[in-house]
């Protein structure tokens, strides 16, 4: 690995060059060999990527035609990552840049030597997956600190996307922003012109580099590549390897940055079938983002409707535990890292989904709860400092019994040794009046040490946090929850160790989502890869395990997973595997495998099972795939054959239609109830044009005797700006006779100010 400095723009080449320059010098004083010396030294100096701005309109027509993209320097010459990080890429990229007072431009030539194949594009609708399209992505690292970040994508169909990165490689889709782009495709190229307004990134001021790293996703030829080399047991994305992009002049000076997102929508919610009333509504609110600094974002929201968010996708639930859901509402979603990265995923003191629902007293049965208003001040102080800070209020609806709520978190983030961070964070909720089964107020706070070296091989954090309740005797131990993680990765191989404590009074789950308490966790696990060295089929292999231990406060192994397998993966992109399974349970009390309220067996009593899992995804570039997984043997006193497939034909570029499913076959002796359980989910996704999508999926679940439909029609009208009409009804399977329906009409508008 090597890494390169933020400030200097050093890289291997560069190193190797001074070396050469200096054993020239030191043997002989001719002046031949110091000229060669000299300009060997500036070539590398010259290795940072210069920068200077536009003196002519750019026109956002993909002909890069204007005289500033042909003086301007070009980035070239792109190493693969996959499938061998030490060769070329086999199609040449090139990558220009230029900017004015208000944008950044930045100008693609993506040549394609076998034109015969046509490109993979899943469809034309904004926000794809990077894995199964060709594009190409920006990634900009404004800050120098190798960690947090923005990318921004384009595929040969003109089809954007864009992203915040976070924790120096992953990135969150979910955010969104304005910018544009044009692609041209030609008979031997295809060429994309970007133009992303500087009001939509966040960097220092009188800033004159970032970091930067361009990559492509050569889907049909099943190649990764980047301008700085990326080894190929690390994302793409990794920060860790961007180099230094220099201005010739200072960035200007971002002015007024206020946004305004209003919204109306009407509703009709029909509850007749399941005894309840037709009722018509209607809402008005809007958010809106103020640059506080250029780093710095303010966003507030008042009487957000989040109705055109599409719904959680039904489960079959065997577990003993809650099940985890990820928060797809877009006011909690920028800078997201700061405040749902918290613990662990299995232990998170703040989990944004408990804000907005209520349990109504009356039914027992979890609601929506209206948010009032919510505030979040996140992003960058400078380069060393983040901070984040949301408040939200939810409504007091007293025909249900639900109080009023208020959720205040806050955090600071303080960059240490290079990537890594500190962390500390405050977590309140404080109830107007008291809600039966709930208290007052819970508070939580903690400090976080986030791992992250220079060369990406190490990774991990060590965490400790605090719960205080109202009518709780403060506890040292019962109280607290802490754990720890240490991830190693290389070329080939991959260790990692994490355990938790879980206190037996952490009781959070009003704020955060902890799946057990009054328990210790362990979870080692590892792998090692083999690549093939070959041009055949095979590009890489390998074994590996996962590990999963949870014993008592007394020491008591209450349950124990043990998962060996081994897995392929082709040039083609098919992947395959498969595997055995050991597990070990203790029932600390009663529990139907089946989740159907059956007959459960006892507390005190413990299982030892095994079995075998295999897993097969086809060929992704291919229209018709298939991904498949499974498993079958022993589950607790009896066993289950378990299969989940998903068939996709996609018709590209306007969508996709697709077919998931899972079936469960449990048998269990008597007296204990067997099940057969049947999830399956046809799905249609149609893109008329980049403006207008059809989304429709349903969903039939013989556990929950409930068949789902859902449908969203969405028009981007203007940029970031949408039309909605979302369509969702559940109705009784077999007889389909409706239990509730519900049709929302939704405008928003992005408004500059």
């Amino acid at each position: 690995m090597f890494f390169r400095s933020s400030k200097q723009g050093v890289g291997p080449w560069m190193i190797v060059q001074n070396k050469l320059a200096y054993r020239l010098l030191c043997k002989t004083r001719t002046a031949w060999t110091v000229f060669v010396a000299v300009l060997l030294h500036s070539v590398a100096l010259s290795q940072s990527l210069l920068v200077s701005p536009t003196d002519t309109l750019v026109r956002l027509d993909g002909e890069l035609t204007e005289s500033v993209w042909q003086r301007a320097a070009v980035a070239g010459q792109f190493t693969q990552n996959f499938p061998n990080d030490t060769l070329p890429a086999l199609n040449r990229t090139e990558v220009r840049l230029t900017y004015d007072q208000n944008n950044l431009y930045v100008g693609v030539v993506c040549f394609d030597q076998n034109r015969n194949k046509r490109f993979v594009a899943s469809s034309l609708r904004r926000d794809w997956e990077w894995d199964l399209n060709d594009n190409f992505t920006l990634y900009i690292d404004p800050f120098g600190d190798r960690t947090n970040g923005f990318t921004f994508n384009v595929t040969p169909l003109g089809v954007e996307r864009e992203g915040q990165l976070f924790n120096g490689e992953r990135v969150a889709t979910e955010w969104d922003n304005k910018w544009r782009s044009f692609v041209k495709v030609y008979p031997d190229r295809w060429q994309a012109e970007l133009m992303i307004p500087f009001k939509s990134i966040r960097y220092r001021q009188n800033s004159n580099w970032f970091l930067m790293n361009f990559a492509r996703h050569d889907l049909k030829n099943n190649q990764r590549a980047s301008w700085r080399r990326v080894p190929i047991a690390y994302r793409i994305s990794a920060l860790a390897f961007a180099d230094t992009v220099r201005f010739s002049t200072p960035l200007p000076r971002v002015g007024t940055n206020i946004s305004l997102i209003p919204y109306v929508s009407g509703r009709i919610d029909d509850y007749r079938g399941e005894g309840g009333a037709y009722k018509p509504g209607s809402n008005a609110g809007f958010d809106a983002k103020v640059a506080v600094t250029p780093a710095l974002n303010l966003d507030l929201t008042v009487n957000p409707d989040f109705s055109q968010v599409e719904v959680d996708q039904q489960v079959t639930n065997l577990d003993r535990f809650e099940i985890f859901f990820p928060e797809r509402r877009q006011f909690f979603l920028e800078n997201n890292d700061l405040f749902a990265n918290l613990g662990f995923e299995q232990s998170r003191p703040f989990f944004s989904r408990r804000i907005g629902i209520g349990r109504d007293t009356s039914t027992g049965v979890t609601v929506q709860n209206p948010i009032l208003y919510g505030l979040r001040l996140s992003g960058k102080v400078d380069k060393n400092w983040r901070i984040g800070l949301l408040n939200t209020q939810t409504a007091r609806q007293s025909s249900r019994g639900i109080s009023p709520q208020n959720y205040t978190v806050g955090v600071v983030q303080r960059q240490v040794l290079g990537r890594s961070n500190l962390v500390g964070f405050f977590i309140n909720r404080d109830a107007s009046s008291v809600t039966p089964g709930l208290s007052r107020y819970t508070r939580i706070g903690g400090v976080e040490f986030n791992l992250l070296t220079a060369d990406n091989r190490w990774a991990g954090k060590v965490w400790g946090h605090k719960a205080f309740q109202e009518g709780q005797a403060v506890n040292t131990t019962q109280d607290a929850a802490h754990g720890l993680l240490l991830t190693y990765t290389s070329r080939n191989l991959m260790l990692e160790w994490s355990h938790e404590y879980i206190g037996a009074r952490y009781n959070i789950n009003d704020v955060g989502y902890v799946a057990r308490r009054g328990q210790w966790g362990f979870f080692p696990k590892g792998g090692y890869t083999f690549y093939s060295r070959q041009q055949g089929g095979l590009v890489s292999h390998g074994p590996g395990f996962e590990t999963r231990f949870y014993r008592d406060l007394t020491g008591r192994l209450l349950d124990r997973e043990l998962n060996l397998f081994y897995s392929f993966a082709l040039r083609n992109t098919t992947e395959f595997g498969g595997g055995f399974y050991s597990y070990y349970t203790y029932l600390f009390s009663a529990f139907d495998p089946t989740n159907l309220d059956g007959k459960a067996l006892p507390a005190g009593t413990d299982y030892r099972i095994k079995g075998g899992f295999w897993f097969l995804n086809t060929d992704r570039r291919k229209l018709l795939t298939l991904q498949v997984e499974g498993w079958t043997g022993g589950y607790f006193n009896g066993t289950n054959f378990n299969v989940a497939p998903t068939l996709n034909y996609r018709f590209q570029p306007y969508g996709s239609f697709g077919i998931t499913a899972e079936h469960n076959n449990i048998r269990l002796p008597a007296p204990y109830s067997s099940a057969s359980f049947w999830l399956v989910g046809p799905r249609l996704d149609l893109t008329f044009s980049r403006r207008v999508f059809l989304t429709t999926f349903a969903q039939f679940n013989n556990q929950t005797n409930n068949t789902l439909l859902n449908t969203r029609l969405q028009w981007r009208y203007a940029p970031v700006s949408d039309l909605f009409v979302v369509y969702q009804e559940n109705y009784v399977p077999g007889s389909f006779q409706s239990k509730n329906r519900t049709l929302v009409l939704k405008l928003s508008y992005w408004l500059n100010l």
